[in-house]
């Protein structure tokens, strides 16, 4: 058995040792200090190599998700500004159609125009208003900008109207500025133009004057806006002039109109009645 000495030895030897351990672990360091940092170096340097096209790809797909969210926003904007649009126009047709209504001077009744037929010689226009709304055939139907036809025929909720493009179609018209009569109808199928005939040569007339119902016949009251001249040309087998009108009213563009519960005088009526009895 060792001795009390000899432990105490081996332990002093055992201390010493692991103190000169630890400072040759100190100076080791301290002495490849910067050497591992260099090796930090080039580590940070190698993980940011990698690590940048990583962050490039996820920039990329942010960028796309982005893109995908500010587009389904402009679309949903886009819809909702063209909703406010249209609420916008539609009121403001309600509101001419209104004022129209309470400043005319003649009754009218509304009437939506539920179907057209403006490509042939017979066009046509339907109307939702009929004789429960004390709509007649003869009454004409108009709009805010002006004359659009006549009724043609009738029933319980619904009309057929007759509009000025018909190869029928008749109206009897009046100059404003120049008192001047005529009879317009449709000037050719290729255009909405209307054509006014029998207007005297004596009478002076120039484009831009304003053509409405002369009033002169049993069917319209006067003073109903038909159009405006356009054009002026002598007649080639009449001492007379040929005027070429533009209509204010577009038919393809309009949905709304007003029947004007027009009814002639009875005794008119019966006068016109006597007057074609006498030429037959």
């Amino acid at each position: 058995m060792k001795s009390g000495q000899g432990r105490i030895l081996e332990a002093r030897v055992a201390i010493l040792g692991a103190l000169f351990l630890l400072i040759s672990l100190l100076l080791m360091v301290n002495r490849y200090s910067g050497g591992l940092e260099s090796v930090r170096q080039i580590t940070m340097v190698f993980i940011s190599s990698l690590e940048r096209p990583l962050s490039a790809i996820r920039v990329y797909r942010q960028t796309i998700t982005s893109n995908e969210i500010l587009s389904r926003q402009n679309v949903l904007l886009q819809d909702e500004l063209s909703k406010l649009r249209s609420a916008e126009q539609e009121n403001q047709i309600l509101r001419e159609l209104l004022d129209f209504s309470t400043q005319s001077e003649y009754e009218l009744t509304p009437a939506r125009i539920i179907a057209k037929e403006l490509n042939s010689l017979n066009n046509f226009i339907t109307i939702q208003a009929g004789e429960a709304d004390g709509v007649e055939r003869g009454m004409p139907v108009v709009h805010p900008e002006g004359l659009v036809g006549q009724v043609i025929l009738t029933g319980n909720h619904y009309s057929q109207v007759m509009p000025f493009k018909n190869a029928l179609y008749r109206v009897s018209g009046r100059i404003e500025e120049s008192r001047a009569f005529g009879i317009l109808k449709w000037a050719s199928e290729d255009n909405d133009l209307l054509l006014m005939e029998f207007v005297p040569k004596t009478i002076p007339v120039e484009v831009g004057q304003r053509v409405v119902t002369s009033g002169s016949s049993i069917q319209y009251p006067h003073g109903i806006p038909i159009g405006t001249i356009v054009e002026i040309r002598e007649s080639e087998v009449r001492d007379t002039w040929e005027l070429i009108v533009d209509p204010y009213v577009q038919l393809t563009r309009i949905s709304e109109s007003f029947v004007i519960l027009f009814s002639p005088d009875p005794e008119i009526v019966d006068l016109f009645t006597q007057q074609e009895n006498l030429f037959e």
